[in-house]
């Protein structure tokens, strides 16, 4: 077996620099919460492949799943040959989803086409041209998600000109909110200034929709007050504007809930989901009301691959595992010790500014200086770094790449919790020095 250094001077050559690497350690087995890499050394993983492995790496009950689909077939294209799991699947999310409203789900294969056909259905159903979305949101990398993403580099640079008919406007980041505001003296004006911004950017009998992530993945686990997605909704619901709620990365149990929007009490007429649906097999979806996802004509919406019956069989694994084998509450768990320590490890470093998120779905923002809260992003990369050469692997984001966030398989186990937490610490010490 090639070795780490091998195995990059290949990749090097082979192929190209825009598909970025994160780590030079290559993956010869992953279990649970542990990747183990070429030369056998094991790292602890607060990753999860971007939040794709909630339920574990190779949980027995996925693989079983996988295994015993691809036994009688791989791929008809559901379109031409349908088969039952579809429907299945279909049923199971409609049911989860937030909501007594009738539902329907199509799927496909990625959280950016989830967000390209929500964006199709919301044009359709309301017959108006406008999406908004918002400053820090990341929903994708084809012309329409990457539209919608805020990031400029690494995700939009270079890569215009851009898709027509779509605006962004402020997010709830009380931590460093745009309106210079604090909450809750604020009462939530960022969410009110979406009728300002029908009037200084698109009109409301033109939006066909606006989308949010709960909880922003890339833009920095922004979390809003509890007052925001239910002044959102109201304000949508009085333009007749649908609401998409993207949970691409929130969703599946990482917050401790099937979908994080469930924190805020509010019924999204549309929802996206993708990453940890599928356990590590390529799946995503579009859930929402009946009225809006009937309205498409036939042959308008679809994909060859969508839907794959072994993704599929995963995802009715991964939904077993979630609901029947209590991992909700595990990650309920988690999330209550990790804060915990998070706190602690607050009072103790003075580069953490701020502390957010919901359940285990947490983050560090890392600032120079508590009073400014200059972001430290070179210090968030040295942070990253110092962890993984002690066998941590951990992910920064946002806007300024100055938040270290935590994606870790729900099933890690408390001794795993522990030592990935120390190595934290340790390392976050180790900055100081």
């Amino acid at each position: 077996m090639k070795s780490n250094e091998e195995l990059n001077a290949l990749r090097n050559k082979h192929v190209p620099p825009g598909v970025g690497v994160m780590n030079a350690a290559y993956v010869k087995e992953a279990r649970g919460a542990i990747i183990v890499d070429v030369e056998g050394r094991e790292f602890i993983d607060f990753a999860g492949g971007i939040g794709v492995t909630n339920v574990g790496h190779c949980h027995p009950k996925v693989v079983a799943a996988i295994k015993n689909q691809a036994d009688k077939f791989l791929h008809t294209c559901f379109h031409v040959a349908p088969y039952d799991l579809y429907i299945d699947v279909a049923a199971q999310l409609n049911q989860l989803a937030p909501g007594d409203d009738p539902k329907m789900t199509m799927f496909v294969n990625s959280g950016a086409e989830a967000v390209e056909n929500a964006v199709k259905i919301a044009r359709h159903a309301t017959g108006r041209p406008a999406i908004i979305s918002f400053e820090n949101g990341f929903h994708g990398r084809t012309n329409m998600t990457m539209t919608l993403t805020s990031k400029v580099k690494p995700y939009k640079f270079g890569f215009g000109p851009f898709a027509a008919e779509t605006y962004r406007m402020p997010y709830a980041y009380c931590y460093r909110c745009p309106f210079g505001l604090k909450h809750p003296e604020c009462n939530v004006a960022c969410a009110d200034h979406l009728e300002e911004f029908f009037i200084t950017h698109v009109a409301a009998e033109k939006t066909a929709a606006v989308i949010a992530e709960p909880i922003q993945g890339e833009g920095g686990f922004i979390t809003p007050p509890a007052e925001y997605f239910p002044r959102l909704r109201e304000i949508c619901d009085r333009h007749g504007i649908l609401l998409i709620i993207d949970e691409v990365q929130t969703g599946m149990g990482r917050t401790g809930k099937i979908f994080a929007i469930d924190h805020w009490g509010v019924v999204p007429d549309l929802v996206t989901t993708a990453k940890s649906l599928g356990g590590g097999m390529p799946l995503s979806a579009v859930t929402g009301k009946v009225e809006y996802m009937s309205t498409p004509h036939k042959g308008g919406l679809g994909s060859t691959y969508g839907g794959n019956p072994v993704s599929l069989a995963a995802a009715q694994a991964v939904l077993e595992i979630l609901i029947k084998d209590n991992l909700l509450q595990r990650g309920e768990i988690l999330g209550e010790r990790m804060l915990a320590r998070f706190r602690e490890m607050q009072d103790r470093h003075e580069i953490i500014g701020e502390v957010r998120g919901k359940g285990p779905m947490l983050a560090l923002e890392l600032v120079r200086d508590r009073v400014t809260r200059e972001p430290a992003a070179d210090e968030a990369d040295k942070l990253v770094s110092l962890c993984f050469n002690k066998g941590l692997i951990v992910l920064a984001c946002g806007n300024h790449h100055n938040v270290i966030r935590t994606l870790m398989p729900l099933v890690i186990t408390d001794e795993e919790l522990e030592r990935g937490m120390t190595i934290l610490e340790e390392s976050l010490q180790e900055l100081r020095s």
